[in-house]
């Protein structure tokens, strides 16, 4: 699924089109996404300037005067610009239309949402999707000491807790199965028996590896393209363990394993990932 470092991308695509430029038109050619898509959203933006183009966590914000569109690409999804004349593609569900700029929102599998958030209902952050994600890992409050102070009372594994979101957002399950690779750590792990060496190491994997995302576009393994269209490089210039089960280790050459936590396929090297 998209996860912060395509959401970001993403974000960045439109962040260079749509602030400044008023909204003409929200076609909603299929409202039954995760959570339907308000009725009255399209009247509610229509003929509004977009203010800003944020994100929070995997969520992207659409700043309007009168209020935000929280957007979420769910599984597969996508957010592309495209010509003015091209053809709707199946599973294409909602455009955007500005004067001279037409976004289209993809999404095969109708995971993603799209909700309105009122400036008048009170602080954006405060909407419950919001309200108790983590912190951003590029935020300077996200330190060592930060992420050791946050895992230290959970008992579950240290993939399962990143992949939770309660204490840094967006290490979706390839960041995390990658990020543990370079710190050396086995995703089994319980999250309270991390050191503080450890969790620095594990940070600063983190950064790096989100770092190599966003420089290469995102992961494309299946659906995602960016705001132009195009498909993500990160998996195919940086990955070293996800989705290489079996493969030898680029550090020692031991077979990758692949073992299921949590319902989602983790990847790791089980000589050089220690518990």
């Amino acid at each position: 699924m998209p996860e912060l470092p395509e959401v970001e991308t993403t974000r960045r695509g439109i962040a260079t089109v749509m602030p400044g430029r008023v909204l003409r038109a929200l076609i909603v050619h299929e409202p039954r996404l995760r959570w339907p898509v308000p009725a009255a959203l399209p009247d509610q933006v229509c003929n509004q300037r977009v203010l800003a183009c944020d994100r929070r966590g995997k969520y992207l914000l659409i700043r309007f005067e009168p209020g935000t569109i929280i957007l979420h690409l769910g599984m597969s999804g996508s957010l592309r610009r495209v010509t003015s004349d091209a053809p709707l593609r199946k599973h294409d569900h909602i455009e955007f239309l500005f004067d001279d700029a037409r976004f289209l929102l993809h999404d095969p599998r109708r995971f993603g949402a799209m909700l309105w958030h009122p400036s008048n209902a009170g602080p954006l952050m405060a909407h419950p999707l919001l309200a108790h994600l983590g912190m951003e890992p590029f935020d300077p409050a996200f330190t060592p000491e930060a992420l050791h102070a946050g895992i230290h009372s959970h008992h579950q594994a240290i993939k399962q807790v990143l992949l939770g979101g309660h204490i840094v957002v967006g290490v979706g399950n390839i960041y995390a199965s990658e990020s543990l690779f370079q710190a050396q750590i086995d995703p089994r792990t319980r999250a309270d028996r991390l050191s503080r060496p450890r969790c620095a190491r594990l940070h600063a994997a983190i950064r790096t590896t989100l770092t190599q995302a966003l420089e290469s576009g995102g992961s494309t393994l299946r659906d995602y393209v960016n705001a132009q269209g195009t498909p993500g490089a990160y998996f195919t210039l940086h990955a070293a363990v996800y989705e290489r089960d079996g493969q030898p280790c680029p550090r020692c050459a031991t077979p990758i394993r692949r073992v299921v936590q949590g319902q989602r396929a983790t990847y790791f090297c089980p000589h050089c990932q220690t518990r």
